[in-house]
């Protein structure tokens, strides 16, 4: 999780109860997790609440700048 805080990659947090949480881990500590999201208020989850945390995949810009 270290890695993934240092590096602020998107990630998505899936949690006990199938719910899913996009954004990046700003911050944790031994029973939290600090979610940051775009545009959105940021999360504090309990780690007994999270079921996985997986990067998601970055989007490759084309030479125009576009995503594809």
């Amino acid at each position: 999780m270290r890695s993934l805080s240092e590096r602020q990659v998107n990630v998505r947090v899936q949690l006990r109860d199938g719910e899913n949480v996009d954004g990046w881990i700003e911050y944790f500590d031994d029973g939290m997790v600090r979610v940051t999201r775009e545009g959105l208020p940021n999360l504090f989850i309990y780690k007994h609440q999270i079921r996985t945390i997986t990067e998601l995949t970055r989007r490759r810009l084309n030479r125009d700048g576009s995503a594809s």
